[in-house]
Order: C-alpha cells, then structure tokens, then sequence
C-alpha cells in the first residue's frame, strides 16, 4: 500500500502568498488571544476560590480552651507488622 501526502507546494502567485500569510497570522492572533482569555479566567477563579475560602475559614468558631473527653486523637494509634514483599532473600 502506498501512502502519500498532499504536496505541500507554495503558491507562486503573490496576492495568495500575501493572503496566506496574512491568514496565518490572524488564526495565531485569535488563538493567542484565546489562550490570554482562558489564563484570565482561570485567574480570577481561583482568586475567587481562595478568596472564598479564606473568608469561610475566618468565620468559622474558634475551638474552645477546655479539652472535650470525647476528642478524637489525630493520631491513628496500633500495632504494625512490616510484610515482606517478593521472594525471600537467603542471609
């Protein structure tokens, strides 16, 4: 099977060089302009989410002094076993 693609060839007339080109430039343009307003908006967003989240955690009750009995540790405390992994080694 034989495959082959379009050939490539510049255009010798000048007015669609001058055309192409032009062309080409106002799609880089859009894009660019298109990627600048995604970045922005992204910005804001996340400025927005931060914002957000800042405030939420500024108002939120502080925790009282006096230790509660029923607090949960933040620390998972037990007993651990290492497992070997794989074929054991001769020592």
């Amino acid at each position: 099977m034989y495959f082959s693609m379009l050939s490539m060839r510049r255009s010798r007339h000048p007015l669609a060089r001058a055309l192409s080109l032009l062309l080409g430039v106002a799609l880089i343009g859009v894009l660019l302009i298109f990627g600048l307003v995604v970045a922005g908006v992204l910005l804001v967003g996340g400025g927005i989410v931060l914002a957000v989240r800042q405030w939420k955690h500024s108002r939120a009750p502080a925790a009282s002094a006096v230790p509660n009995a029923a607090h949960q540790p933040t620390v998972l405390e037990g007993e651990f076993v290492v497992i070997q992994q794989g074929r054991p080694v001769p020592h």
